[in-house]
């Protein structure tokens, strides 16, 4: 049994020997673990960024609804011809549909945009991962 007072990673050491282990390179490994956190990092600022993006267009959104539903009130008379104002509330409810399409593809498309970019560092990373792995299996051998 270990004396209580040998080092920790003495003993890991030793446990290393005996069961033959083969070495490894620690500071590579540390290397090789903060470039994933580089990687994590950078794909989450891509989604953050998406998400910043996002809410500044659902901002636009706000602004232009409101200020389309001003013009309407602004322009409505009551007690007018019920087929004019029937065509204005037909016209406005139809630019109000196709704003909304428009919007709606608007945001998926950046919402898209952010989670490509992300997933497409992560990916990145893991390839490179994969190559440091293999040159690094390929040098021993």
């Amino acid at each position: 049994m270990a004396d209580a007072t040998q080092p920790f990673t003495d003993m890991f050491k030793k446990l290393g020997e005996q069961l033959k282990v083969p070495a490894f390179d620690m500071s590579k490994m540390m290397e090789h673990h903060q470039k994933n956190l580089e990687a994590m990092t950078r794909s989450w600022q891509a989604v953050a960024g998406g998400a910043s993006e996002v809410a500044q267009k659902q901002k636009e959104i706000f602004e232009a609804a409101m200020k389309d539903m001003a013009e309407m009130a602004q322009s409505y008379k009551p007690g007018g011809n019920p087929q004019e104002v029937m065509a204005k509330q037909s016209e406005f409810a139809k630019k109000a549909m196709e704003a909304a399409i428009a919007n709606t593809k608007d945001i998926a498309e950046l919402v898209q945009k952010s989670s490509t970019e992300a997933f497409k560092i992560v990916q990145d990373r893991m390839k490179e991962s994969y190559e440091e792995i293999r040159s690094s299996v390929e040098k021993k051998s």
